[in-house]
Order: C-alpha cells, then sequence, then structure tokens
C-alpha cells in the first residue's frame, strides 16, 4: 500500500486551509509542497511563509520538494518552517554528499529528486546516504503534465538497486500520477505518490486519495 503525498501546487490558494482540512480529514500521508526559483525551474511557486502556515495547520508529514538552485543555503531555514523530508536535485547539487549530510544534520529525511533525463545508476554511490528517491516522471517545474512512460523502467531499475544493497530508501514518483497509472508504479516498486491535479481536480478527492492508496 503505497503513501500518498498530495501536491498543494494544485491547490486553491484562496481556499487554502479548506484542501489541508481535506487532506488532514483523508487517508492522505504526506504533504507534498513544492518550492520552484525561476532559475532551477522555469517557474515560480510559493516558499517558507506559506510552509510555515502548513506546518501549523497539519500534523501529518511536510515533505518538501526544492526545485531551486544552491539548496543547501536555504536548508535550515526549511527545517525552521517545518519541513520533515526535505529533497534536493541531483543535478543542482555538485557537492550532493555535503547536501544530505546537511539535512540528516538538521534532523530530517533526505531526499534526492532526478529529473526524467537523468539515469538512475548516478546514485550507486550514494544511496547508502538517502532516505528518497523522486523520480520526476516530468519535467519539472508545471503541474498537469502528462507522465512520462519510460519512468517505469527507471523506477524498476532503481528498486533493484536499493534491493540488492539491502536498504530502505522509499521509491517517490513526481509527476502525472492518475488512478489508470498508479497500480504500475506501484507494481514496478513505487512506495510514494505525489498527485496533484488527480487529487485537488476530481469531484471528490477524498475518494480519488482513498483509491490511490488502495493501489
Amino acid at each position: 500500500m503505497p503513501l500518498i503525498a498530495p501536491s498543494l501546487l494544485s491547490a486553491d490558494f484562496l481556499n487554502l486551509q479548506s484542501d489541508i482540512t481535506m487532506l488532514n480529514e483523508s487517508q492522505a500521508d504526506w504533504f507534498h509542497l513544492d518550492v520552484m526559483d525561476g532559475r532551477f525551474v522555469p517557474n515560480i511557486s510559493f516558499g517558507l511563509p506559506v510552509i510555515e502556515h502548513i506546518r501549523k495547520a497539519t500534523t501529518k508529514i511536510c515533505d518538501v520538494h526544492l526545485m531551486i538552485l544552491e539548496p543547501g543555503n536555504y536548508a535550515e531555514a526549511f527545517k525552521k518552517a517545518g519541513a520533515d523530508v526535505l529533497t534536493v536535485h541531483l543535478e543542482a547539487c555538485p557537492h550532493l554528499h555535503r547536501n544530505l549530510q546537511q539535512i540528516k544534520a538538521l534532523g530530517m529525511k533526505a531526499g534526492v529528486a532526478l529529473n526524467p533525463h537523468t539515469p538512475v545508476h548516478l546514485l550507486s554511490d550514494i544511496i547508502h546516504e538517502i532516505d528518497l528517491v523522486c523520480l520526476m516522471s516530468v519535467n519539472p517545474g508545471f503541474g498537469g503534465q502528462q507522465f512520462i512512460p519510460h519512468t517505469l523502467e527507471k523506477i524498476r531499475t532503481l528498486k533493484k538497486m536499493i534491493t540488492e544493497k539491502q536498504l530502505h530508501t522509499l521509491i517517490e514518483i513526481d509527476g502525472g500520477v492518475t488512478l489508470q497509472n498508479a497500480p504500475s508504479l506501484v507494481a514496478a516498486g513505487a512506495d510514494v505518490l505525489v498527485a496533484g491535479n488527480t487529487v485537488f481536480r476530481a469531484q471528490d478527492p477524498t475518494a480519488t486519495i482513498a483509491a490511490l492508496k488502495a493501489c
């Protein structure tokens, strides 16, 4: 049974409290919070003040995905804002080991995200330091994109690496997750499903979360 992490990037920001209450009362496991800087990705989302307020309104895990350059400059601030899991992009971190050590020293779980073009074998020498690998199944920066099918093969390859090394690293899938492809993702080895439009554009978001959870 996968962990479900609805992406608040797709929430109604004029009625954010209502959407948070819905998630709190649903079977959602995590809140997925996408931070974009307009530099690493061609979009700007929300930052520390919004996350601080979300943190006050939920006791669920706050899974913060940094799509930003120089994430090490902000790790401590995101910890103070309430992040439980902090994920940085391999492509943005020339000193990834240092970034992971910083995140863990601050008391957070450390995640690494890979863009669609980045092969998973690049994690082979660092996977033992990673709590969560976020495989981007769309190009990062915008919600509502179509799922990239090759992601399924990347999940299988990564799952094999984790299993062979006898690790407990979680595999998270971010982008284009639907009720239709979720069973295939879980069967391939995904542990955490990020869902934005699939949840927040649904007629019954709570039932949609329950259906994803049942995959």
